[in-house]
């Protein structure tokens, strides 16, 4: 697609640059914008308390890296990023960023504050060498509704802070049930004056979707049609792109699967079936018990604080099945727990329109500059900058989008779900949009993108189509004109 977005947002900031080249303040702002257009997309993760936050970041990762224990360190907003040496380094509310030693204890890594505070912290940032890091920032947050309005309002505060953009460029949002305290909090992400859009940058995960089934194989089943009926939800569809299920604790640890883990389940694939499905009726039992021969109960404690009864359960039914290797149940493992399809989602959601949520930050916080400038500064660059917020094509599909999924149009249900998906409501890459295929040849979609625009040239120009409803369609024509320009070959 057209990406007049992020060289316009690039332009406004070397003209940003030239007008407060004498502002210190200011120029500190245009530099973390600048480092915000150059790199990685940032996604952050919120949710309650207790939702599973570090055991699905650790997931998405590869790396068991972010403590999911209830220490100090989950209080404090955590930056993940990529690195070429392992690094850890402690941001203070007051005074100099220092490095915290890099220490791992039994594969997982362990943050030792010192004499500092949690409360003292601004932010933790840890650069880590791997390759899930390189396209993504991800930032773990504190729990949302904690018990300590402290820790609280640390999340709200930098995921929604007062003029200025969000420090996170989408959103993974996760819930054990919809409560409507994340109702609530996901509104907050609704379009404003300052031009945020949680519309178009808020995924909700369901993320202990084993649990709902109490463990047993089939809960992600049960999982997956609750998911799909809370994407439905009249009260949730507007503040999210979508509902995931996903098993977390099954997700992190097929990630990191270990060769003892494998044997492990293997002892329990030997067992008779009545025998091992009494042993597994709780933890506890399954712990407590002397049985099958050769698996004691440290190992068993380890296997059920890492995979949980539906991973163990999992993990014997496909050895059982056939399964021979680690790295094999390790890829079936992870598969099953829902991982695949969000990796897929953040991908399609998220990575593939990134230039866009990225240069939509500089805008916002170049407007929340300039509101707090002297006028005769402001005026220097205002102009351009209404003028990139009014005509840049992204920009004003993420205003259609966010308008269709709050708002509504005048359009018929029909063609206003048809309108979301054209201009990236489903994913941003010419098949998504277009309904077909991810592997849809050139061809395929040449003919379909051309469908798309006769049709909706034809809407725009019928009499009967109300003036409200000209806007989106106009804007729906532009996106497939997009596609048709990104393939000149098979026009």
């Amino acid at each position: 697609m057209i990406d007049t977005g992020i060289a316009g947002a690039s332009d406004l900031l070397r003209q940003a640059r030239e007008i407060f080249h004498g502002d210190a303040a200011a120029l500190a702002v245009v530099d973390e914008l600048e480092g915000r257009l150059e790199g990685p997309l940032r996604i952050a993760v919120a949710g309650m308390v207790k939702a599973g936050k570090s055991t699905l970041l650790n997931a998405i990762i590869g790396e068991e890296i972010a403590p999911t224990d209830a220490g100090e360190c989950t209080r404090i907003v955590t930056w993940y990023r990529y690195g070429h040496t392992p690094r850890i380094t402690l941001h203070p509310i007051i005074g100099e960023p220092q490095a915290l030693p890099v220490t791992r204890e039994d594969g997982r890594l362990v943050f030792n504050l010192g004499q500092v505070r949690a409360e003292d912290v601004e932010r933790l940032v840890v650069d880590w060498p791997t390759a899930s890091l390189r396209e993504l920032t991800l930032i773990d947050t504190p729990g949302i509704a904690s018990l300590s309005h402290d820790v609280s309002g640390r999340s709200t505060e930098f995921l929604l802070p007062e003029d200025a953009p969000m420090a996170a460029d989408a959103v993974i949002y996760l819930m054990r049930h919809l409560h409507a305290s994340d109702v609530r909090f996901l509104e907050s992400f609704k379009d404003t004056a300052a031009g945020q859009s949680g519309t178009v940058n808020a995924l909700a995960v369901l993320s202990r979707a084993d649990e709902i089934g109490a463990g047993r194989i089939d809960s992600l089943i049960s999982a997956a049609v609750i998911a799909d009926r809370y994407s439905r939800d009249q009260n949730l569809r507007p503040l999210a792109l979508g509902v995931v299920p996903v098993a977390g604790l099954l997700a992190q640890s097929s990630r990191t699967m270990r060769q003892g883990d494998f044997e492990a389940m293997q002892l329990l694939a030997q067992m008779d079936r009545k025998q091992r499905e009494r042993l597994m009726l709780s933890a506890d039992l399954f712990v407590r018990a002397t049985e099958p021969e050769g698996l004691g109960q440290a190992a068993k404690t380890s296997l059920v604080e890492r995979f949980g009864l539906f991973g163990i359960r999992l993990g014997v039914a496909l050895i059982r099945g056939g399964i021979s290797n680690p790295t094999e149940l390790a890829h079936e493992l992870s598969r099953r727990s829902g991982l695949g399809q969000l990796l897929d989602n953040i991908a399609y959601l998220f990575q593939t329109r990134a230039d866009a949520l990225k240069a939509r930050a500089v805008v916002v916080g170049l407007d929340a500059l300039l509101r707090n400038s002297p006028r005769d500064v402001a005026l220097l660059l205002e102009a351009n900058l209404e003028k990139l917020q009014a005509g840049a094509h992204e920009f004003r599909e993420l205003k259609l989008l966010a308008t269709l999924r709050t708002e509504g149009s005048s359009l018929t249900p029909e063609l206003s779900a048809e309108a979301e998906q054209l201009v990236g409501g489903r994913g941003s890459t010419p098949p998504l949009r277009l309904g077909l295929d991810p592997g849809a040849s050139p061809e395929q979609i040449s003919e379909a993108a051309r469908n798309g625009l006769n049709r909706w040239r034809l809407i725009a120009e019928n009499p009967l189509t109300e003036p409200a409803a000209l806007d989106a369609c106009r804007v729906v024509v532009r996106s497939c004109e997009g596609m048709l320009a990104a393939i000149p070959a098979v026009r």
